[in-house]
Formats: C-alpha cells, sequence, structure tokens
C-alpha cells in the first residue's frame, strides 16, 4: 500500500498508507477527526512530515563546566614496548 499526504484544515498535514482504489477519498484526520483533502507528492521520496522528524538541522553544542585533566602517560620499563597495558 502506498503512503499518502493529507492537509487537515485545522492541523496541518499527515500521512496515511492506504490502497490505490481510496487514494482520492478525504481521509480522517487523527488529531481532529475532520476530513482532510490528500496533497500531491512526488513518489519515492519520504514526505515532508516524516521528513521533518527524522533530521536535525544542526548538532547540539556541550559545554564542559570542568577542567578536564590531563591525559595520564604510560612509561614503560621493561624491554617490549609493544605489550605496554597487556
Amino acid at each position: 500500500m502506498p503512503l499518502y499526504e493529507f492537509r487537515c484544515p485545522e492541523c496541518g498535514i499527515f500521512d496515511q498508507w492506504r490502497s490505490l482504489d481510496e487514494r482520492n477519498l478525504p481521509a480522517e484526520c487523527p488529531t481532529c477527526q475532520q476530513p482532510a483533502q490528500r496533497i500531491f507528492s512526488p513518489p519515492a521520496i519520504l514526505s515532508g512530515s516524516l521528513r521533518l522528524k527524522q533530521e536535525a538541522k544542526e548538532p547540539k553544542l556541550i559545554q564542559r563546566t570542568e577542567e578536564r585533566s590531563p591525559p595520564r602517560v604510560k612509561n614503560h620499563t621493561g624491554g617490549r614496548p609493544w605489550m605496554i597495558s597487556h
């Protein structure tokens, strides 16, 4: 079954899976139960409402409030330096 986009005059755009026989019939809005008309969207592309839910616009920035400690240095006194921390 194809996924179609519908526009509710009160709530906006929503998606609904429908058979080809029902593609042109008005759909009931899942939020307010008013009839909604189908809108055109190109095939094989995520619909606008699904795409907006999945994309993050920019990465979140995290500021550290405490100082980072310097990295610890491992010293090796044996004859096999490649065996450090084994």
